[in-house]
């Protein structure tokens, strides 16, 4: 996650402000104190598309590595 909100100048604010957490839920996220459960893995997803598209790709692509082709995330 802090790959992606640094690379597209996302902020920890930011993100919490879309998904509805605060922002010490982010701060866990981002600094790897804990991992975000499935269902907001994929809240994430939503909300980083809703900001830059481009980024929401990468956070997949990252976070899920192998687990999805890219022409899965098209559509």
């Amino acid at each position: 996650m802090k790959t992606v909100l640094e690379t597209y100048d996302i902020s920890q604010n930011k993100l919490a402000t879309l998904l509805g957490v605060r922002r010490s839920v982010v701060f866990r996220w981002f600094h790897e104190q804990r991992d975000p459960t499935a269902e907001t893995v994929s809240e994430i997803v939503k909300a980083l598309n809703s900001v830059n598209p481009e980024a929401a790709q990468e956070f997949v692509k990252l976070y899920l590595g192998e687990l999805i082709k890219p022409e899965d995330l098209e559509g």
